[in-house]
């Protein structure tokens, strides 16, 4: 059906432009740190400026009475959870460089298998836990570790913040029977503003103003990279428009080279191929799988 096809080719347009936008993001995390900005106002900024644009969007669409909820608590776990993801990340990105700070974050998918696994007693077969095993296998190799190459601090903070995101997955799932997306952005972002707004308020510094545009460039960026990924699950599905993130290798890769004269080190071309693999092997079952119980499902009288 041409009208399928067009929401699929919109969905992975989407989430082509999602990822330029975080490989954009992350080399401002690194320019306004490397400009004497701290992490918890990059953070802070990263989370004022998404929640101004999410704020905005809901307020001339739908209007902010729908984003009331009778499930806060649910939200304010995931804010602390996504919160806590975010300085892992934000801080791994500062530590190491982007090419082998982004290829640790491919881990995601191989951490989401596991607690799939265990909490949400998902049928896991020898090819998802052969794929999990290769993903660490290829975390190994770009990490180095007894090396000296990278800082083990930044790629192990990398890999806690991978696993609090697959978290985050489970808890998405679960509160997407009732919470809408849009309801889930706008708590997550207001919510998490609150500690960081506390800390802001003695963290705050001036800066020049190369430095305050890479803050808020962070904030806007981000936000919009949220929006555009948000969109991109609406009009395709997850097994068609994840793949898509792997291209942000490529960005964090040319960025890398432009801004900060840093090339991905030859392990990294060994590790990050295997952990790209690993997490298309794990999409391609979930495929199988979700087509073999829709199936099913349909053959039932």
């Amino acid at each position: 059906m041409p009208g399928t096809q067009d929401r699929i080719a919109a969905a992975i347009g989407l989430r082509l432009i999602s990822v330029a936008l975080f490989g954009f993001m992350n080399a401002g995390i690194k320019l306004a740190e490397a400009g004497g900005a701290a992490l918890v106002e990059i953070l802070f900024f990263r989370q004022f400026g998404a929640a101004l644009l999410i704020t905005s969007v809901i307020a001339a669409g739908p209007g902010l009475r729908t984003v009331r909820t009778p499930r806060l608590r649910a939200h304010l776990l995931r804010a602390v959870v996504g919160l806590s993801a975010m300085v892992c990340f934000f801080s791994a990105i500062m530590a190491l460089p982007l090419a082998e700070s982004t290829a640790i974050g491919f881990t995601i998918p191989i951490f989401a298998t596991i607690l799939g696994a265990l909490v949400l007693r998902e049928p896991t077969g020898p090819w998802r836990w052969g794929a999990v095993i290769g993903g660490f296998v290829g975390v190994l190799i770009v990490t180095r570790p007894g090396m000296g190459d990278l800082p083990l601090w930044g790629a192990g903070i990398g890999l806690l913040g991978a696993f609090l995101t697959a978290n985050i997955s489970i808890l998405l799932r679960r509160m997407g029977r009732t919470e809408s997306t849009s309801t889930t952005v706008f708590w997550f972002s207001v919510l998490s503003l609150l500690p960081l707004g506390f800390f802001y308020a003695f963290a705050a510094r001036s800066h020049p103003p190369l430095v305050w545009a890479c803050l808020l460039g962070v904030g806007f960026l981000g936000g919009a990279a949220q929006f555009a990924m948000t969109g991109s699950l609406r009009l395709g599905p997850v097994s068609v428009v994840l793949p898509m993130d792997y291209s942000s290798l490529l960005w964090a890769t040319m960025l890398g080279w432009l801004l900060f004269d840093a090339l991905p080190a030859p392990a990294t071309w060994i590790g990050a191929p295997i952990i790209i693999a690993s997490g298309l092997v794990i999409v391609w079952r979930e495929r199988v799988r979700h087509r073999r119980e829709t199936a099913t499902a349909t053959a039932l009288p």
